[in-house]
């Protein structure tokens, strides 16, 4: 086990990184075809291909996932995906042509670094290019690179945050892992104590609590951009479209765990799910413990992020 959503096989994992820029993209391939599900809990969500997971419509697989930076430009970055896949020949099989399925969600990270450089698809095919199934590279890298947590206070007091990753075995066959880039309005505490590891900085010292600040203020006197967390759950297991949506479901109660507050009108989290393989397990099962390496590599993006444009990170704040 690489405590990475490579572990589940047939998931290769690629970045692109502007480190000068602060924005990147992530690539998950599963170019043989995955079934997958969806669920958006955040009020502020950019996204591509969501409708076609819904279990009514008639796709059944995709092919990547794409996650970015960059807002709503970012999700250009699929178009190099797809071009990608293409090449190779694989897709959705349309008579005329094969079509790869790459549904995607972005982050907002224009407020850190340059907000005129975005991903595109040359980006996208670059982290096509890039992937592979070893351990992926956490911290402030592709999606994570401009990902930061705690903005109550603004920007300038938030923390530097990342991308991470982490998998668990259940049983002799049973793999789930998780991919998350986190991004949030809100503060990351590690549910084993409450205690806040990364999030809106007091000027003299110490964490603000961002709830208490939008409590004291009223959610109203200061502005909160830059948010949305968004990751990837993989499992070797044999779900349908339905059930993958369900897990999806329940593994957003991994964020609601470490991210205090989650899910805001001004957040956009969005996890999709994918199936590769024939592994036989309940479905509640998966969810439970896809919601355990959700919350884990919540804690993994912020604790392998680096500070980065005038921000620390938790490592820099004695907090990782």
């Amino acid at each position: 086990m690489k405590h990475s959503l490579t572990d589940v096989p047939g998931v290769r994992v690629g970045h692109w990184t502007d480190q000068a820029a602060g924005t990147g993209c992530t690539v998950v391939l599963c170019p043989q075809g995955a079934v997958a599900g969806v669920d958006v809990r955040g009020g502020a969500p950019g996204t591509r291909e969501i409708a076609l997971l819904d279990p009514t419509c008639t796709v059944d697989r995709v092919h990547a996932v794409l996650l970015g930076g960059g807002s709503a430009y970012g999700l250009a970055a699929a178009d190099g995906v797809m071009r990608w896949l293409e090449e190779r020949g694989h897709g959705f099989d349309a008579g005329a042509a094969k079509v790869p399925i790459v549904p995607a969600a972005i982050l907002f990270d224009l407020a850190i670094g340059r907000a005129d450089v975005r991903p595109d698809a040359a980006a996208g095919y670059a982290a096509c290019e890039a992937a592979h199934d070893g351990p992926a590279e956490q911290g402030c890298v592709g999606a994570g690179t401009g990902a930061t947590v705690g903005k109550a206070l603004g920007m300038a007091q938030a923390t530097k945050s990342g991308i991470g990753s982490s998998s668990r075995r259940i049983g002799p066959d049973l793999v789930v892992a998780a991919l998350v880039a986190v991004n949030a309005v809100g503060d990351v505490v590690d549910p084993a104590d409450g205690r806040i590891i990364a999030g809106a900085r007091q000027r003299e010292g110490g964490f603000a609590g961002s709830q208490e600040v939008m409590e004291q203020a009223l959610m109203a006197q200061t502005p909160r951009v830059g948010n949305t967390s968004i990751g990837v759950i993989a499992v070797n297991a044999a779900l349908t479209k339905t059930t993958a949506t369900k897990v999806a479901q329940m593994a957003h109660d991994g964020l609601a765990r470490t991210i205090r507050p989650v899910h805001t009108p001004v957040d956009g989290d969005t996890l999709f799910v994918l199936s590769l393989g024939d592994v036989e397990a309940d479905p509640g099962l998966i969810g439970a413990v896809a919601a355990d390496v959700t919350a884990a590599a919540v804690l993994a993006a912020v604790r392998q992020a680096v500070g980065m444009f005038g921000l620390p990170a938790a490592r820099d704040l004695g907090r990782a």
